[in-house]
């Protein structure tokens, strides 16, 4: 790994999604990165085909990592440890983001505002921004500043998020949590780590939606595993912070959100409270 960012796919047929990540991130106008592709034992010949066309030829950042995973995050684990073992420079210097199969950049440039920020500080960095969600329409704010509620009512997703690559040296996801691991691994990199939390007013990504973890099934493992890391984390204070989700309607307003009919106008809403703060 030879640039100062490395993006993160992982695979299990995709289909035409793997190449429709790819056309974003071979688009950006920066040339700051590498791409590790770890497919988890593809059997629909989307990584196949792109190969035998031609499609990364001339493409000499691009590694492909074919090896059966366990889940989601197994698989995420097998490229950090790929590129920890592979980083050719200090890894202080080098940062990590993570896109899914259907995930693209906002835009061309999105690389070329962020990369100012991509250097060595003096203690770990996550740099993250903004979301455009496609099926909502609608533009999701990150919070400005990361602080103990915060995190507890959620964190930026990976879509968004630079990691410095030195948050995954002395352990990455912890996979028993199947749905919850990338929040798990944010909160350990802000308790345990110390790392510095910097938002940019920029959208990052359009998130797809619809994925893994979005089932009625996920969704109740998700409440589980978050009553169970933040109590970790956060003990006593964890109790509190449900209380104050409970009196200001956060059910409700979570529904607001995930509403198509509903959620432009409450991401509009919330980025101005955001912006104001």
């Amino acid at each position: 790994m030879k640039k100062c960012l490395c993006i993160i796919i992982v695979s299990l047929n995709p289909g035409d999604r793997l190449k429709k990540t790819l056309d974003s991130v071979f688009s950006q106008t920066a040339e700051i990165f590498d791409v590790v592709i770890k497919d988890g034992g593809s059997t629909d010949e989307s990584l196949d085909r792109l190969e035998k066309e031609g499609y990364f030829e001339g493409r000499d950042n691009v590694t492909i990592i074919r090896k059966n995973d366990k889940s989601i995050y197994d698989g995420m684990n097998q490229a950090v440890e790929y590129v920890l073992e592979n980083a050719d420079q200090d890894i202080a210097k080098t940062y990590c983001m993570f896109l899914n199969c259907g995930d693209t950049f906002h835009d061309e440039n999105v690389l070329k505002t962020v990369e100012s920020y991509l250097k060595a500080y003096d203690r770990p960095h996550i740099i993250y921004g903004d979301q455009y969600n496609l099926i909502q329409k609608s533009t999701v704010s990150s919070a400005p500043e990361i602080n103990e509620f915060t995190l507890f009512r959620n964190v930026p997703c990976h879509q968004v998020c630079f990691y410095s690559l030195s948050l995954f040296e002395d352990r990455a996801y912890d996979v028993k949590y199947t749905v919850r691991a990338d929040y798990e691994h944010f909160l350990y990199s802000w308790y345990e780590k110390k790392a510095m939390c910097e938002h940019i007013n920029v959208i990052i990504s359009d998130y797809e939606g619809g994925g893994y973890s979005e089932t009625v099934e996920n969704r109740k493992r998700s409440a589980s595993q978050h009553r169970e890391i933040t109590d970790r984390y956060m003990g006593a204070r964890a109790v509190k912070y449900r209380l104050i989700m409970l009196l200001t309607l956060a059910p409700l307003r979570t529904k607001m959100a995930e509403s198509p009919a509903m959620s432009r106008v409450y991401n509009s809403i919330k980025s101005a409270v955001y912006r104001r703060s």
